[in-house]
């Protein structure tokens, strides 16, 4: 991976402060002021329930790499600094399928952005058909929607539509993506033959929408930071208005500031069945390959210290 130019200055801690002001690349709006709130808000929840979380442990001890999945990343050109869009899906998916952790692509401009991580897809799912694989959209017109959920149906499980993405102003507007509504979205929900998705919900106005459409899956996500919604972090939301959301959802995803296996326990016993983690394994990847992102997995899935 010499030939790369990585973005990442891989610091001791990924807090969000290393990369201030990075856009492209791996910071966020604001001064990264919600990315360093994703990172830091979880000790805070995590104190306030550590009773919760020792008794979820006791009753789930092996619940860690199967709850764990890739958060959906693209723009690895202009974000992580990888020469060649491609290398990056195929190294990540290939590494991350061998520690059984959960595969997740989603899409960009221009096209061969999702063709790409489809085709990473393809080839595990022909050595794995079991393989846990998601697909997330931006929310384009639907008649654009169903033909990227087609394009990708024969190897995902999950598909899904990244409501939030709209907020990203340069791509609403070089790609016409619309604010969803439950209409439209409910549309979607009917029109695909697998589990759907809605990520992005950040707001209550998001939480409406879940009540509305009902997926089968709600994923709270503030897209890492990079986007400006409202000022916050994923784990206080999650932590606020969990319990309701998943009234109206089948399971309930997050992500945003994961870094231990103790922020992973964390939102397990809150209620999250999946956790999903992106700029740490992007981050392991470019500075020590395979090897490196194995071990990071790893270690978010094994709880050396106590609560």
């Amino acid at each position: 991976m010499s030939e790369n130019n990585f973005k990442c200055k891989f610091c001791k801690v990924c807090n969000g402060k290393g990369c201030i002001s990075q856009l492209p690349g791996m910071g966020g709006v604001k001064e990264n002021e919600n990315f360093i709130l994703n990172c830091a808000a979880w000790e805070n929840i995590r104190n306030k329930n550590i009773d919760k979380i020792k008794k979820f442990l006791e009753l789930e001890p092996e619940f860690r790499i199967p709850s764990i999945s890739i958060a959906p990343m693209t723009g690895a050109s202009e974000n992580i600094g990888f020469t060649r869009e491609s290398d990056f899906y195929d190294a990540i998916i290939q590494a991350m399928h061998k520690v059984g952790v959960g595969l997740c692509i989603g899409d960009g401009y221009p096209d061969e952005k999702i063709k790409f991580g489809i085709a990473a897809l393809k080839k595990i799912k022909i050595e794995s058909p079991e393989a846990r694989t998601s697909v997330f959209i931006k929310p384009y017109s639907n008649e654009k929607i169903f033909e990227r959920f087609e394009w990708a149906s024969d190897c995902v499980k999950v598909t899904g539509i990244d409501i939030d993405s709209y907020n990203i102003v340069t791509m609403r507007n070089l790609v016409k993506l619309e604010k969803k509504t439950a209409k439209q979205l409910i549309e979607i929900k009917n029109h695909v033959k697998m589990p759907f998705a809605i990520k992005g919900i950040f707001t209550k106005e998001d939480i409406s929408l879940i009540k509305e459409v009902k997926p089968d899956i709600a994923y709270i996500s503030n897209h890492g930071g990079r986007i400006d919604t409202r000022r916050g972090s994923t784990a206080e939301f999650f932590a606020k208005y969990g319990s309701e959301i998943k009234k109206y959802c089948g399971e309930l995803w997050i992500d945003g500031g994961i870094r231990s296996a103790r922020d992973v326990a964390t939102a397990m016993a809150l209620g999250a069945d999946c956790v999903l983690v992106g700029r740490p394994f992007a981050s392991a990847l470019c500075h020590g390959g395979a090897e490196e992102l194995c071990g990071k997995v790893l270690e978010l899935s094994l709880l050396k210290y106590g609560f």
